[in-house]
């Protein structure tokens, strides 16, 4: 089977269970694209390629030094806490990592890019909270994935990630 992300210069750089979970995705989008049925919300498309994301992150920030052996370790570190610009004063010493891509990564669209893929492809896909009805169309979830792909594209440029790190 070819893959699609060989031609992705941070490939190699993805432990081999997110490079798995990204295909699972793609699998999907391509299966589900061919079937009769239809769903009310195609999330579980997205669900792959949203823990890469999560993965890919924890690793980026590991490798950078924006957070601890134990952050990345651990079941403690949250990369939403971590990400929120609104948090960035109230946790300015511990653990904002969104200030740091600003400050190592040159400037503030990387930060709320990466931000803002967490919260529409991860967080907010994944929640269900009364009167928000999150389902997403097949053409949403396509969307969804690319943009997480778009994302590492991004922090891999950005913040020059060295390959097989």
């Amino acid at each position: 089977m070819v893959n699609i992300y060989d031609d992705k210069i941070w490939w190699d750089y993805l432990e081999e269970d997110l490079q798995e979970l990204l295909n699972e995705s793609r699998t999907l989008l391509n299966k589900v694209e061919k079937w009769e049925e239809k769903f009310h919300d195609y999330a579980f498309i997205v669900f792959p390629t949203a823990k890469a994301y999560e993965g890919f992150l924890k690793k980026l920030f590991l490798d950078l030094g924006f957070i601890t052996e134990k952050d990345y370790s651990g079941k403690r570190f949250r990369i939403g806490k971590a990400l929120n610009p609104s948090l960035v004063v109230k946790y300015r010493n511990r653990g904002n990592v969104y200030g740091q891509i600003i400050n190592y990564c040159g400037g503030k669209e990387l930060a709320n890019e990466l931000w803002d893929t967490w919260k529409s492809c991860r967080n907010r896909l994944f929640h269900w909270f009364p009167n928000e009805k999150n389902a997403i169309s097949y053409v949403e979830a396509k969307q969804k994935v690319e943009r997480v792909i778009n994302a590492i594209d991004m922090a891999h440029t950005e913040c020059k990630i060295e390959r097989n790190k």
